[in-house]
């Protein structure tokens, strides 16, 4: 007989439906770098690629904003800490905006330098990291999307600590800088 209450059984099947979303994320990066590194024998790769400046800048933003969003989840199971569970929230939302300006940026360098995603001057090489850059920015977007439901949720008193919600959103977030910055070290010591 099965003891679980129906939010136990709740919570569970959102733990699970994330748990698969992060794996099929995993898998999906997985499969782009995997093909990066086959096509590395191609005789028209780059070997002297280097990667903008803008790339280590949003990679300590983002290691920052994982600390922000990890101190908004402590604060939030704090007596009268929800204020500044808000604020470190929204400094979150605010560094993930920070993010996506020096992945354009570094992209701008990128063109700067020549180095296209498509057509008659891009190569290869370029084309895969303009493809693993967009396809993470993409789940970095669906990110701030879920920090502004947990701003919104905190700001109208719908989150506990002990909120499942929000402790997802947490992982999420987490997920996405490890995402991050597994590309970041990736291109830095394989690109």
């Amino acid at each position: 007989m099965n003891s679980l209450t129906s939010k136990n059984k709740q919570d569970r099947a959102r733990k699970m439906m994330l748990l698969l979303a992060l794996l099929s994320i995993t898998m999906t990066f997985g499969g782009l770098t995997s093909a990066y590194v086959v096509s590395k024998g191609r005789p028209d790769w780059l070997v002297d690629l280097t990667l903008p400046n803008s790339f280590i800048y949003s990679t300590i933003v983002l290691l920052i904003s994982s600390v922000t969003i990890h101190l908004s989840k402590i604060f939030l199971s704090k007596p009268n800490g929800k204020l500044k569970s808000l604020r470190l929230l929204i400094v979150t939302f605010a560094l993930g905006l920070l993010f996506l300006f020096f992945q354009f940026n570094g992209f701008n360098d990128f063109i700067d330098q020549g180095y296209y995603f498509a057509g008659a001057q891009s190569n290869v090489t370029t084309s895969f990291i303009y493809v693993l850059a967009f396809v993470h920015i993409l789940h970095l977007i669906a990110g701030l999307i879920v920090l502004l439901v947990l701003i919104f949720n905190t700001y109208y008193n719908k989150y506990l600590a002990s909120n499942l919600g929000f402790s997802l959103g947490v992982t999420f977030w987490h997920f996405l800088d490890l995402l991050w910055l597994y590309l970041f070290l990736f291109f830095y010591f394989f690109g």
